[in-house]
């Protein structure tokens, strides 16, 4: 089904100065309402002000510091957890820490959080401090039992807590009721940068660094994680985050980053010297999340700290294998499920219900989060897809549509069901959970009849916001290119997405499933600019005619020393002829 079309409303109120007049409606229609939020220089970061239980943790840290105490960081399998793990590693050491150490849960063994063996684990290695980074906030049992073997914790998260909070010694969490800290979209990394910059203050006050003669770290080197794991992590990108990235990215094109960026983004084909926040998003992240799919993701961590290029670029290559075998594996599971899901259709053009919910017992679980994703964009369904976990149980990883909340269909599901659930939790736009295989059927059933209740049946009906149509002389490499400069782009703040109808003039099948077109604009001066439709093919997009309608971004390719317009296709159906 064909999804609506809808141009984004353009707000009442004056133009931002100085800004080409699409760039202009771009911004306005983000909510930007002046100049001044184009800044995105590190004196428009908010301070940490209002971060509950941020002075309670630097003074913990601080105190293990002074006392040679040993410091152990919980970290998770996905980018984010990754580079908070990486970014709270190098703050440590280079605030005189003696040698910090970290956990990273497997998740085929251990599962996600501060669980009770992930303790145990900690504790026999030496651990005295134990600092969770992007988790945390829902391990309560994890953190009786540390404190119960005379461990301190410090959660430090961004996700939403429970009814229940962890006993622990200072949780930092800007979702935390009564936390006035003005923005609620950090990820993990930006909490633990956050809480790094609060130590650092703290061993100032203390004239740590006077003492013993140890540099004050300057923290804003390691903002080139701090992008990643935002960017990868897909939290909204209001105005702060927008700063944290951009920051980030321009150490990046400057050759001012960890040996892994570099290597990340050159093993995935992106010159590093004009990385945007979609190479980090689309390059860098994956290969760093595929070592945590597939494998461990102290591999991608190990890549993240290494100081050597040669051994960064190492790790990379080792990643970079990971994330195709992960390719080919996705690919394979989602054949199968889209099979599964339009056999049971009673038509082509038949209703999948309410929401969509598969388990198979030969997927991967470490692409479950994935596959989930790829469904919800396909039928505009919110997902949930199980695979094996091991001892009967399964584990799941949800996707929803805008308009319902998955951790609260989750909560009410268990609230309706008590022990249904083994364990759940996540946001508005992302969960996961564990539950017995037996009980799959159960769940499918109590999943559909809730999302049933929670979902307006508007929210069923997919809508693309556009920045609408584009006139002949704004189909060009400069508008392209300033738009590429006028990120970061990212999750709440999109990439501009345009609108229109062209003619075909010449297509050809490139990389066996891509197309190249060359188009003409409909307006009598239009004139004709290069497209290329990725994964084409596969979408059944190469028998369209003539006249197309096409949703598309504006590129920059760059090619054999050339430097064009090309627009990039995102979505592609047939259309009348224009009169």
């Amino acid at each position: 089904m064909k999804p609506a079309i809808r141009q984004r409303p353009l707000p009442a109120g004056p133009a931002l100065d100085g800004l080409h007049p699409v760039l202009d409606r771009i911004y306005r229609s983000r909510g930007l309402r002046d100049s001044v939020e184009l800044s995105l220089s590190l004196e428009g970061l908010l301070p940490s002000r209002g971060l509950r239980g941020l002075s309670r943790a630097a003074e913990l840290l601080a105190d293990a510091l002074t006392s040679g105490r040993r410091i152990t960081l919980i970290g998770d399998f996905d980018a984010d957890g990754a580079t908070s793990v990486a970014l709270g590693v190098l703050a440590l050491r280079a605030m005189g820490a003696d040698s910090p150490d970290y956990l990273v849960p497997n998740r085929f063994h251990y599962g996600y959080g501060l669980t009770r063996p992930i303790v145990d684990l900690a504790a026999r290695q030496g651990a005295e401090l134990l600092v969770t980074v992007d988790n945390g906030i829902s391990s309560l049992e994890g953190v009786d039992l540390a404190r119960e073997l005379g461990l301190q914790v410090i959660v430090t998260d961004h996700h939403l807590p429970g009814p229940a909070v962890p006993a622990a010694d200072a949780i930092v969490n800007p979702n935390m009721a009564g936390d006035e800290f003005p923005s609620k979209h950090l990820a993990g990394v930006g909490v633990i940068f956050y809480v790094m910059a609060g130590l650092r203050q703290e061993l100032r006050r203390r004239g740590w660094f006077r003492d013993r003669s140890v540099p004050e770290p300057a923290l804003a080197g390691l903002l080139d994680l701090v992008a990643l794991g935002t960017v990868a992590d897909v939290v909204p990108m209001d105005r702060n985050n927008r700063i944290l990235v951009e920051q980030g990215l321009r150490r990046i094109r400057a050759g001012c980053c960890r040996p892994a960026l570099t290597a990340l983004l050159e093993v995935a084909g992106r010159d590093p010297a004009e990385a945007v926040a979609a190479d980090l998003a689309f390059a860098a992240g994956p290969r760093l999340n595929a070592a945590g799919r597939l494998e461990d993701m102290g591999v991608g961590i190990e890549c993240l700290l290494a100081e050597d290029p040669r051994h960064a670029a190492e790790h990379a290559r080792r990643l970079d294998a990971l994330n195709r075998q992960r390719r080919t594996i996705e690919s394979d599971m989602q054949a199968q499920a889209v099979a599964d899901i339009e056999s049971r259709l009673p038509t082509a053009a038949g209703d999948t219900g309410p929401a969509l919910c598969l388990f198979a017992r030969d997927w991967h679980q470490g692409v479950v989060g994935i596959l989930a994703s790829r469904l919800k964009e396909r039928f505009h369904r919110p997902a949930v897809v199980f695979a094996p976990a091991g001892n009967g149980a399964i584990k799941g990883s949800g996707r929803s549509v805008p308009g319902l909340h998955l951790r609260d269909v989750l909560a009410r599901v268990d609230a309706l069901h008590p022990g249904l659930l083994d364990r759940f939790g996540g946001h508005a736009a992302a969960a996961g959970l564990t539950l017995a295989e037996k009980r799959f059927g159960a769940f499918r059933d109590a999943f559909l009849a809730v999302v049933e209740e929670l979902l307006p049946p508007e929210a069923l009906q997919a809508e693309i916001l556009t920045d609408g149509p584009l006139d002949p002389p704004d189909l060009s490499l400069d508008l392209a290119q300033a738009i590429r400069r006028g990120g970061p782009w990212g999750q709440a703040f999109p990439e501009p997405l345009f609108h229109g109808t062209f003619r075909v003039i010449s297509r050809r099948i490139v990389g066996e499933h891509h197309l190249r077109l060359r188009l003409r604009h409909p307006d009598p001066d239009g004139g004709e600019v290069d497209a290329i439709a990725f994964g084409a093919l596969d979408r059944g997009w190469d028998g369209q005619g003539e006249h197309v309608e096409l949703l598309y971004r504006l590129g920059v390719n760059q090619w054999q020393g050339r430097t064009r317009l090309q627009l990039v296709v995102e979505n592609l159906f047939a259309a009348s002829p224009q009169p």
